[in-house]
């Protein structure tokens, strides 16, 4: 099985860099599932929204994972409780928030991948559930129908990020962070077969802070008084994703980076 993950998609930017690159990173890659992280690609870089997603996955895409992000936009909320099946939420926020944050990702073949999304607490929010484990709770789940398991850890620090994923190696197919939206070159097969990243990178402007304009942030960190971010649209712009392909095992051959640059 390869899967395709596309790290956090910020605005329009981000949008259109899916949108051109998806083409031909199928011929490359020839990925069974595409999953994007998208909780930054509404036009002002914060949230998803219900036109977002459908849009996103009548490209092609099976899955979209969130993050801290993904109560930006209100609407998203009623949309969560119509039961959307595209659409994840991290799932150690409390359980009688809308939404899910575990999915199984049937295939052609009769496969089936389980994804699941989680958030980390260092430097993000601390009232969340544990995400050690609640990653192995939902494991518990998973493990029942396929062995083939990718999990979107969003979180803040390399060591949180470490920790998860030597914590679950051996038992999932992929850890992979998001939220930094700076690739990271660690890309690797842990001790036991668990493919992992610290960061997969964004879609968005290259030359800003993390896809909003660069001017604004240091004006923040200069003056430490509130201001409002906006996207950064000036090319060029990139797309940060990783390829993985995994044994009948379930557990990762080989991870491939993948970043994507637009003039």
């Amino acid at each position: 099985m390869r899967i395709l993950f596309i790290g956090d998609v910020v605005g329009e930017p981000g949008c259109s860099m899916l949108q051109s690159s998806l083409p031909n990173l199928r011929t490359t890659y020839q990925p069974d599932v595409i999953i994007v992280n998208g909780e930054n690609s509404a036009s002002d870089g914060r949230g998803i929204t219900p036109s977002i997603v459908q849009d996103i996955i009548g490209q092609g895409v099976h899955l979209i994972t969130s993050g801290n992000h993904i109560w930006a936009k209100k609407e998203i909320v009623d949309f969560f409780r119509a039961g959307t099946k595209h659409l994840l939420r991290p799932a150690n926020y409390p359980g009688d928030c809308p939404g899910s944050g575990v999915a199984i990702i049937p295939l052609p073949d009769g496969r089936k991948l389980g994804v699941m999304n989680l958030m980390g607490r260092v430097f993000m929010h601390d009232h969340l559930d544990c995400p050690f484990r609640a990653a192995a709770s939902l494991l518990t789940y998973i493990r029942t129908q396929t062995p083939y398991v990718f999990v979107d850890f969003h979180a803040e620090t390399t060591s949180e990020k470490y920790a998860l994923a030597y914590y679950l190696d051996g038992k999932v197919s992929a850890v992979v962070g998001t939220h930094t939206h700076v690739q990271t070159a660690d890309e690797q097969i842990l001790p036991h077969g668990t493919a992992y990243i610290t960061d997969v990178g964004m879609g968005g402007a290259r030359h800003s802070s993390l896809g909003m304009k660069s001017d604004i942030i240091i004006q923040k960190f200069i003056s430490q008084m509130p201001v409002r971010f906006s996207v950064e649209q000036s090319k060029p712009w990139i797309l940060s994703a990783v390829c993985i392909e995994l044994l009948p095992s379930g557990l990762a051959q080989k991870i491939t980076r993948i970043l994507i640059q637009q003039s």
